[in-house]
């Protein structure tokens, strides 16, 4: 073997141990050891459509509203502007077409899984009834807890003057609004 040949390798080996070595150094400086304070792993988009981790906290210390309470002070333009997330999977035209999620048109009162066209999921065929403001106000707190098994990948509102302000402005797309329960 030429000597020149040898050098090159010797030095591409040692170049990359003297890397690995480096590289081990800074890992272990820079990783804490032992488990980590907290398990698992914090969605930052579930703590922003929570409002944060301390509002959260503070929101589960107020005791829920009945909807009927709540729809007294809802408001369908703050509704609107929390709809902005709903938009991006439903369409609110009358007649128009599903998206991601089912077309919400006259949802308020309407049968449970019942847009012609539109895939379910078995859990919400299963479910039955009608969108009723009651129905609807628990289902926008935590969807997948009152429906196991939804397709529906939104977190919720969990705030109870959020869902009202929503299902506020859900009732002004309806030819004839649903009646607000009476308190």
């Amino acid at each position: 073997m030429h000597s020149d040949n040898f050098n090159k390798w010797a030095g591409a080996i040692l170049s990359a141990l003297l890397l690995l070595f480096a590289l081990g150094v800074v890992i272990k400086e820079t990783v804490p050891e032992g488990p980590p304070a907290k398990a698992g792993y914090e969605v930052a988009e579930l703590k922003e459509a929570a409002g944060g981790v301390g509002e959260t906290a503070a929101a589960a210390a107020v005791p829920e509203q009945p909807i009927a309470v709540a729809m007294k002070t809802a408001d369908a333009d703050t509704g609107a502007k929390l709809s902005k997330a709903c938009q991006a999977c439903h369409s609110f035209d009358k007649g128009g077409p599903a998206k991601v999620g089912p077309n919400l048109w006259g949802i308020v009162g309407r049968k449970v899984a019942s847009m012609d066209g539109f895939g379910y999921s078995e859990a919400m065929k299963g479910k039955g009834g009608n969108w009723g403001y009651d129905e609807l106000y628990k289902f926008l707190a935590n969807p997948k807890g009152v429906v196991a098994g939804t397709k529906m990948g939104f977190a919720g509102y969990p705030k109870f003057d959020d869902r009202a302000n929503v299902i506020a402005y859900l009732r002004t797309f309806a030819d004839a609004p649903v009646a607000l329960p009476a308190p």
